[in-house]
């Protein structure tokens, strides 16, 4: 394949794969449970999900290593075996689309807070997710996408740690954004405006938001970014907002609801559309077809 980079040039938009989560909580992965944990137990499921979201349409999928750093892991005990993990979630991945898709590295928040704030020193996180992504690019990832961020920081270890180790791998870069009154910022008060700055000049080639919002948000969202930066635009919405129904979050947003409003997405100038938590393959097939029928406009 065209590397992504120089695909990201050329004119169309690239589908991205929908979510992960939700995905295996409907293949047995039970709440609380640590999902890469399937990496090692169920590598198949992890296949079949890659599967489904290829013949779906996407022309990136993902890989089950959103909280693959040690620092992450070590809640489940698990940190000493985050290479094994990391490296199952790439080969399952792998040897569903081949070559036919982009295979993009997730690469999560960590779940712990740098100092001040929390207790983890700079160092010690630099040094986690180094040692993840060490892992990921070893299995020869199209993309590292270092995702659902809030604290600027920690997003910058991540992404440096990402150039540092694999440069010549094309680094995505989201931050999840609330809406206030005053914008949209992080849950860690990060704007638009310094996620883009901070994102940027730490060495992000692909920048964008993911999570936290439903299409109707994540366009105003995207129409920010499209303002303030030449950078390829990645842009993953939930499918709404959650509602639990029966102890179940349930997403409301139809696929045929996010593919229309993925139109404006395109309008903004997005490159990569996809989709996050309560999306689905059906989701990503009516985004596929939207953008299909833009194209050919």
């Amino acid at each position: 394949m065209q590397p992504l980079l120089e695909r990201l040039k050329s004119p169309g938009v690239l589908v991205a794969d929908g979510a992960m989560g939700t995905m295996l909580l409907q293949r047995g992965l039970e709440t609380g449970q640590c999902p890469e944990q399937m990496n090692l137990g169920k590598p198949e499921v992890l296949a079949e999900i890659a599967r489904l979201y290829l013949e779906a349409g996407a022309d990136i999928v993902q890989t089950n290593t959103f909280g693959g750093s040690p620092l992450k892991l070590a809640q489940y005990g698990l940190d000493i075996r985050t290479e094994e993990i990391n490296v199952a979630a790439v080969r399952a991945v792998r040897e569903a689309i081949g070559d036919r898709a982009y295979l993009s590295a997730s690469c999560g928040p960590s779940g712990q807070l740098l100092k001040p704030y929390g207790d983890v020193e700079p160092e010690a996180m630099a040094e986690s997710f180094g040692r993840q992504i060490r892992a990921l690019a070893a299995q020869g990832v199209d993309m590292i996408c270092v995702e659902t961020m809030t604290d600027l920081s920690e997003a910058v270890l991540a992404i440096k740690a990402a150039k540092e180790i694999a440069p010549d791998i094309p680094v995505a870069a989201t931050m999840t954004f609330d809406s206030t009154p005053r914008g949209f910022f992080t849950m860690m008060g990060v704007s638009v405006e310094q996620a883009i700055k901070g994102l940027v000049e730490a060495g992000a080639d692909i920048v964008g938001s993911n999570c936290g919002n439903g299409i109707e948000n994540m366009v105003r969202i995207a129409s920010e970014f499209s303002a303030q930066t030449d950078k390829p635009l990645l842009i993953q919405s939930n499918a709404g907002l959650p509602e639990l129904k029966d102890g179940v979050a349930v997403y409301s947003e139809s696929p045929e609801f996010m593919a229309e409003q993925c139109l404006k997405l395109i309008d903004c100038g997005v490159k990569i559309i996809g989709g996050c938590c309560g999306t689905t393959p059906e989701h990503i097939a009516a985004i596929r077809h939207r953008v299909d029928q833009r194209a050919a406009v």
